[in-house]
């Protein structure tokens, strides 16, 4: 089977070429169970002072909390992606038409910037979820604890 095209988690950006995406990649081990359901992404993040790319892994639980903060995401609010095993993105609603943006890696850069996306791109971002599940969807269940198998096929 061919693995599915690149598709953007994340896509922000402004008319000032301040930029910062999350584009899913792929299966993280794909064939091995603890390993098929995380997904590979590179984080990329371009402004006037930075331009930089990292990777990370997704877990389904961490599809499932983004979920959650993009449905609760009004401005004063905030949403973030990882962290657990590393890199942390962050988002932080200022008002209708400003994102503040932060980046941590505890092992090399943190970085943050302002970002002016369009109206809409909350609604945008959840089609965008839509996506991600729909390329690679969950095909591993964990029957107890540490213990998996192949989910039945519909």
């Amino acid at each position: 089977m061919t693995e599915p095209k690149a598709v953007d988690l994340i896509h922000l950006e402004d008319g000032d070429g301040n930029r910062c995406t999350v584009r899913v990649t792929g299966r993280f081990r794909p064939g091995v169970l603890t390993g098929h359901d995380i997904l590979r992404a590179d984080v990329l993040v371009s402004a006037s002072f930075v331009d930089a790319r990292w990777e990370m892994c997704l877990s389904p639980q961490d599809l499932t909390s983004w979920q959650r903060s993009l449905a609760e995401l009004t401005p004063g609010g905030n949403a973030s992606l990882g962290g657990d095993r590393g890199l942390q993105l962050g988002l932080h609603v200022n008002d209708e038409r400003s994102v503040s943006v932060w980046v941590e890696d505890p092992d090399r850069l943190t970085t943050a910037l302002m970002i002016r996306p369009p109206a809409g791109w909350i609604d945008g971002h959840h089609d965008r979820l839509q996506q991600v599940r729909q390329a690679w969807p969950r095909e591993v269940v964990e029957t107890a604890p540490m213990a998996y198998e192949w989910a039945p096929r519909p």
